[in-house]
């Protein structure tokens, strides 16, 4: 452990992420799993970016949407699962204070954008079903634009604050964090300071970007589902909702692992609990994303497909 000492206080510059196990064979057998994992996402997501971009049948809002969130999901594992992989197969296990407040701003603004994004898709739907003659007029172009930059900047600048305070702790020991990665909680744990402003900022901020987004969320299917139940024949309620379904999923996988991640082990108190929900929305809810958006999606289907069709037609 690398520590300063300054008027007979010891400050910490670097933590140790104590990862998962000290079995090296568990060890081993969690990197390889997980090391597919990361590909898959990446790979998947990273699939969806560029079929949407290349395709312009694909270019429409939902899409514009589903590319940003794609490109969100990219980054978001990008920024936890490199070092998590590299704590669970070798010794260094250590990360400067620096670089854990870093992951932390990362983890906690593409968090927070995510839920923003969901939020904002919820409402393109919600023109879509709702109002769906006045829908080329309501959802422009720039309007688009407007509401994913928007959401980028906002969830940035708001995490940016408990950033700040959290930069002003001080953190004089233990330096051990009892996760994989940099996350709030066992973060804060570790200041020996007044960390009351801190937490409150931190509780306000958090919930201004999951409890308004999931209220307003929920309202926006409210209006869709009764709008869907007003359709008269079976097929148009069915063609309706498959235009939602495949979000209206990733809401619920998206909120039902925050949920599981931040009160069941909280009620439990259980850390290894955590870990294991952590993993939920850190690694296999990015996974799943593109699968869920273009397992039911025929216009995903046929822009692969069309992708795959000139690629074997070059190569003859």
């Amino acid at each position: 452990m690398v520590i300063l000492s300054r008027e007979n206080q010891t400050t910490i510059v670097e933590f140790v992420l104590q990862g998962f196990s000290s079995v090296l064979q568990l060890n081993i057998s969690l990197f390889i799993m997980f090391f597919i994992f990361y590909i898959l996402t990446i790979s998947g997501n990273i699939l969806i970016v560029l079929l949407v971009l290349f395709n312009h049948t694909l270019h429409t809002p939902m899409y514009f949407f589903l590319v940003n969130l794609s490109f969100l999901e990219v980054c978001y594992t990008s920024n936890i699962v490199p070092k998590m992989l590299l704590i669970i197969v070798t010794e260094h296990k250590t990360i400067s204070v620096v670089g854990c407040l870093v992951q932390f701003y990362f983890f906690g603004s593409l968090a927070a954008t995510e839920c923003v994004l969901l939020t904002v898709m919820s409402y393109d739907r919600y023109l879509a079903i709702c109002q769906p003659l006045r829908y080329p007029i309501l959802m422009t172009g720039p309007l688009c634009i407007r509401l994913a930059t928007g959401s980028w900047l906002c969830c940035f600048l708001l995490t940016a604050i408990t950033m700040i305070l959290l930069c002003r702790q001080t953190f004089c020991g233990p330096n051990e964090i009892d996760h994989f990665f940099c996350d709030f909680s066992p973060l804060i744990h570790l200041s020996c300071m007044d960390t009351s402003l801190t937490e409150t900022t931190a509780l306000a901020t958090s919930s201004a970007v999951t409890l308004v987004p999931f209220f307003l969320i929920t309202v926006s299917y409210s209006c869709i589902l009764a709008a869907i139940l007003r359709i008269p024949s079976g097929t148009g309620r069915r063609k309706a909702f498959s235009t939602c379904s495949s979000h209206l999923t990733v809401v619920t996988v998206f909120y039902g692992t925050l949920i599981a991640t931040y009160l069941v082990p909280s009620a439990n108190s259980s850390q290894c609990l955590r870990k294991g929900f952590s993993l939920l929305y850190t690694i296999l809810t990015p996974m799943f994303n593109p699968v869920i958006y273009s397992l039911r999606n025929k216009d995903i289907h046929g822009a692969l497909k069309k992708c795959l069709s000139k690629k074997s037609g070059f190569f003859r």
